[in-house]
């Protein structure tokens, strides 16, 4: 087991971490402060952009749901008469120049999460330096962005921040990297706009969000066919994701007799890589289709989840953007 893994096993389970983590956490803990505090203070600059950007991210790594929510997020805003974009750093990409993604990207250049945004037709701009990048949404006519794991990214100001949790996992430990999963402190929940729980049970202050899902598509076509008919069959299930087992709970939650592949977070696929020597179906995320499509079989499907939140969330998100529109002058989060 490599090491990540077994530090992750320590994070979320009863096992200690190796002792030398601690100072290691102490060390991170104390350049994440120091971070914060010159953006309050003023003394790191911020990147004001003349439109509302709303921010999504966690403060724990790993998969706590930020893209659906980030795909909900877009497709409420368009319903509302926005124009929305989304600015992403396009991690497990190779492009580091800020582009604008066209209607087919390549995933193994802009990372897969954009090129999974990209799909549902909201205008998509990655690059290492997200500011750039927004700008390349501004001028495609977008008037609200939306920074997908953006949270930490502090040089673009926001002006709504959302942190998406996992209901199960929560926080494990506790401590901060590489003690525990925490990329900043607890107290960072406090200075959060909104508190999004992903599964598991909502805790005081937070809305929930439940990822659903009940129909398999082809990765490589336009079939589809119902999760429910796979009930009781054996299937191969794949997922390169940062809690791939919250995709095999999913599926054995519908019955289905779940063989196991966990891959590293946006884990590049190659041809033959998911080729296990027998006819039983393999079932992906979305986020894994996106980098198997061009060499897909006819037994592969994806399944396609939507995020659902109460109405009380998107009112509380609303009446931030109306405070907005009437006060443009608002200062950054």
């Amino acid at each position: 087991m490599a090491l990540i893994d077994r530090l992750e096993s320590a994070w979320y389970g009863s096992a200690r971490v190796p002792w030398w983590t601690h100072a290691l956490a102490g060390l991170y803990g104390a350049v994440v402060r120091l971070r914060a505090w010159h953006y309050r203070r003023g003394t790191a600059r911020r990147v004001r952009l003349p439109v509302p950007v709303i921010v999504v991210g966690n403060i724990s790594v790993g998969g706590t749901g930020k893209t659906p929510l980030t795909i909900a997020l877009a497709a409420w805003l368009s319903a509302r008469g926005y124009r929305p974009g989304v600015v992403s750093r396009g991690y497990g990409g190779t492009q580091r120049e800020p582009q604008l993604l066209g209607a087919d990207p390549d995933p193994s250049q802009v990372g897969d999460e954009p090129c999974l945004i990209r799909a549902g037709g909201v205008p998509v701009a990655v690059g290492r330096d997200r500011s750039a990048a927004a700008r390349l949404l501004l001028e495609a006519g977008c008037d609200v962005l939306i920074a997908d794991d953006g949270l930490q990214h502090y040089r673009l100001a926001r002006d709504v921040e959302i942190c998406v949790i996992d209901g199960v996992r929560r926080f494990g430990n506790g401590h901060l990297l590489p003690a525990g999963p925490l990329r900043e402190p607890l107290a960072r929940l406090q200075r959060v706009d909104l508190r999004v729980c992903n599964g598991g049970h909502a805790e005081p202050g937070e809305y929930p969000m439940l990822l659903r899902g009940d129909e398999l598509l082809a990765v490589a076509d336009d079939r589809r066919q119902a999760l429910a008919g796979l009930r009781g069959q054996p299937v191969h299930a794949v997922a390169a994701i940062g809690n791939p087992q919250r995709f095999f709970d999913t599926l054995r939650g519908q019955g289905l007799e779940v063989i196991e592949h966990a891959f590293p977070d946006h884990h590049r696929f190659m041809p033959g890589e998911l080729e296990f020597g027998d006819h039983l179906p393999v079932l992906m995320t979305d986020k894994d289709a996106v980098k198997c499509r061009r060499f897909a079989q006819a037994d592969w499907w994806r399944l396609p989840v939507r995020a659902d939140l109460p109405a009380a969330f998107y009112e509380a998100l609303g009446k931030r953007l109306d405070a907005l529109r009437r006060d443009t002058g608002s200062p950054a989060t």
